[in-house]
């Protein structure tokens, strides 16, 4: 491991003092009382599984420090089923970042379905039914992924904002003033011109818990103390603007090699079930057409686990789970 470096891939999980932000990517510095705690999910086994198996891939490491570093989201390009989502999971587990964020995209996708959601029937129709004035306002605000990762909290929270390149082209720009100062507006609390309100926030996608949790919000504004370790990933079928990209750090993951893959299926299935494998792990590798990596595990496990070691029926279940995506 390189001395620079505070994220290995292969380290155990520890909490990681990050060097100090460039001056031009410092930010406001809040009351304690107003700083955001995300909890801890680092004891579930269930959760942290495939990041514990994640390889991350020698050749990004630098690139993964830089952005850690200095305070910039990493936009990671790819073919289909090369770990580019998987990625941030290993990340946040290593440097004990808290659970993942995650703000899955689509053509519809806008920017305030990121920050946050206002639900202005449900408080109109709670008016009526009440017969007097309007409620609190914040009961109908929810925290969207985006908007809570940008939440003042003493260290980064992870954020994975996935298949971007599926998005309306104006995203990209609509998220510039986010990526560089760090903060957006709530117009519904600014105008109720509330000086301080509990909000819900998002909480990650496989973290299952009854509490709902909440924050606190001054004068309608969400600032961020330090920024949060965000990773856009694309299938690289469009191109993002300029200002866009130079907000990133760019990386590009390959298809893994033999090596790569049979670590993988060792991390997934032990290695006895990579030793039985390996001819078919050799043959994927091999393989000019675009594949997904968990393909070759879900062949991996029924040869590994139902094949009853006959090598037609095994070649059977590689080829029909193998099959290209194009």
């Amino acid at each position: 491991m390189t001395q620079w470096h505070i994220f290995s891939g292969e380290r155990k999980p520890a909490t990681v003092t990050l060097p100090p932000a460039p001056p031009w990517r410092t930010f406001v510095e809040p009351a304690a009382d107003q700083l955001y705690d995300c909890g801890s999910v680092e004891d579930d086994d269930r959760y942290w599984d495939h990041a514990r198996a994640y390889q991350t891939p020698p050749a990004i490491i630098d690139a993964i420090n830089a952005a850690l570093i200095l305070r910039r989201p990493l936009l990671v390009t790819g073919p289909p089923g090369t770990g580019k989502s998987s990625l941030i999971y290993r990340i946040a587990y290593e440097l004990k970042l808290g659970p993942v964020l995650v703000w899955p995209v689509n053509s519809r996708t806008t920017l305030e379905n990121g920050l946050y959601d206002y639900d202005a029937i449900g408080r109109l129709r709670d008016q009526s039914l009440s017969g007097g004035s309007a409620p609190d306002i914040g009961k109908y605000i929810r925290l969207q992924a985006l908007g809570t990762a940008l939440l003042p909290s003493k260290r980064p929270r992870a954020l994975l904002i996935d298949e971007l390149d599926k998005a309306d082209p104006d995203l990209p720009n609509d998220l510039l003033n986010a990526l560089e100062e760090g903060w957006f507006e709530i117009p519904e609390l600014q105008r109720d011109e509330c000086e301080e309100v509990e909000v819900r926030v998002a909480s990650s996608a496989k973290v299952m818990t009854a509490q709902v949790e909440k924050a606190r919000i001054r004068g309608g504004r969400v600032q961020c103390h330090e920024f949060p370790f965000i990773v856009f990933t694309s299938n690289d079928e469009r191109e993002f603007p300029a200002a866009f990209l130079r907000r990133c750090i760019r990386i590009e993951l390959q298809a893994p090699d033999d090596k790569a893959l049979t670590k993988i299926v060792e991390a997934q299935m032990g290695s006895e079930a990579a030793a039985k494998v390996q001819k078919y792990i050799s043959e994927f590798a091999e393989n000019d057409t675009v594949s997904a990596t968990d393909q070759l595990l879900n062949a991996a496990y029924l040869i590994h686990k139902v094949n009853q070691g006959t090598p037609d029926e095994a070649q059977k279940f590689y080829d029909l789970l193998t099959r290209p995506l194009s």
